[in-house]
């Protein structure tokens, strides 16, 4: 038989099926409003993948690196003195040579038949001057012997006139008598005189013929001097100690006057030449410190020359190195060169990252302090060393970042650490 149901019981289950559709209706939406609110998750990097710096304040020295080569102080070129062919090669470059040492020869025929031909007419000249000596000297011996004569005539004549002019004061002679020895002794006189005058402008010639004949010869030899100092150059000497470093000719090669034939070197003088990003080397100035690493020692030095141009996006500075170099250092050795530009007393610092430029803005990641988490965070950047570079804002002390590249985590704005 059946039982009448209550009424009741049948709206508390319609009310009870409300409920719950409504719970669940509250569920479903805060699902939805969690998941569309939920953060990405944040990406995995590996802490040993990355470069991580604290931001700490102190002394900050502003430097710039390049690198170049060591290069040779000064460098002596030898050139050729006249044209010649190379006939023999003494020594080849690395080998160590002294002001004397024969690095090759030349041969120069008409050379050295012109040096030959001038050393005949010296020759010549001198053999002319002995035998316009001797012609001289023996006319001056006449001309002596003629003026002595005179002489011995005047004295003569002198004579007989004093002892006429006595004998006609006694009357023992006719006065026309005296003036006849008087006229004939005064006439000698002027002759004598006369004579003495001709021995001074004989003497005179003689010594301007003998003095130009000289010259002449001096001319000569002047010419024969240099003709044989050419000949002598065609063994071509290193002039200078130190190491022959070039030698660009070889031997049968025909050589023309004034060129380059070999170039010597000292190796223990030698400078840095560095190459520095024109944008960076608008900062140095001469006289600045600098430090040269030759892989073998780090020698002390200071910037004496600034190249005036720019080639390639670098310009070549050129320190002297103000220290001993190391054992086995040579020209066009390869060397890292660093230059101090700035003293900074004060400063929030952290190492350079690899986007980091002076100046510039960027985004860092800066760690959590339970190094698990980084996130992006905004930094302006001062001036900028070689492994450091100044904080302006965006970080503070005791602040962690990352330094290394993270283009890849560009899309993201935190990562998570795995250790």
């Amino acid at each position: 038989m059946d039982v009448p149901r209550n009424p009741s019981h049948k709206r508390n289950k319609l009310i009870k099926r409300l409920v719950l559709a409504g719970l669940a209706l509250v569920a479903i939406s805060g699902i939805t409003y969690a998941a569309y609110h939920l953060q990405p998750a944040a990406p995995t990097v590996e802490w040993g993948t990355i470069w991580p710096d604290t931001v700490k304040r102190g002394p900050m020295i502003v430097q710039v690196r390049g690198i170049g080569t060591l290069v040779p102080l000064e460098v002596l070129f030898i050139p050729a003195e006249s044209a010649g062919r190379v006939e023999r090669i003494y020594i080849r470059p690395g080998t160590l040579v002294n002001t004397d040492s024969v690095i090759l020869t030349l041969n120069n025929p008409e050379l050295q038949n012109d040096a030959m031909a001038a050393e005949y007419s010296l020759k010549e000249a001198q053999a002319a001057y002995t035998d316009l000596k001797v012609q001289l000297q023996s006319q001056g011996f006449d001309k002596e012997a003629a003026a002595s004569q005179v002489n011995s005539d005047y004295q003569q004549a002198k004579l007989k006139a004093d002892r006429d002019q006595k004998l006609a004061e006694a009357g023992l002679i006719p006065d026309v008598d005296l003036k006849l020895s008087v006229a004939q002794a005064e006439e000698l006189a002027q002759k004598d005189a006369l004579e003495h005058k001709r021995m001074k402008i004989i003497d005179s010639s003689v010594k301007a013929q003998l003095d130009a004949q000289e010259v002449k010869i001096e001319q000569l030899k002047a010419q024969y001097e240099l003709k044989k100092k050419e000949v002598d150059q065609l063994n071509v000497r290193a002039g200078t100690p130190g190491v022959l470093v070039d030698l660009p000719v070889e031997v049968g090669q025909q050589i023309a006057a004034g060129a380059v034939l070999a170039k010597v070197t000292q190796p223990s003088k030698l400078k840095a030449q560095i190459k520095i990003t024109e944008t960076e080397a608008k900062d140095v100035l001469v006289g600045q410190k600098a430090s040269i690493d030759t892989h073998n020692g780090i020698i002390p030095g200071h910037v004496i020359r600034i190249d005036p141009a720019a080639v390639n996006g670098s310009v070549l500075v050129d320190v002297a190195l103000d220290g001993e170099l190391p054992q086995g250092s040579r020209p066009d050795q390869s060397v890292d060169g660093t230059v101090e530009l700035e003293h900074l007393a004060d400063v929030l610092q952290v190492g350079r990252p690899t986007i980091g430029q002076p100046h510039s803005t960027v985004t860092l990641f800066k760690i959590t302090p339970d190094e698990k988490y980084a996130t992006r965070v905004t930094v302006k950047l001062g001036l900028a060393s070689v492994n450091t570079i100044q904080v302006l804002d965006g970080l503070k002390v005791g602040d962690m970042v990352v330094l290394s590249d993270m283009n890849q985590w560009d899309s993201h704005d935190r990562i998570r650490f795995n250790h």
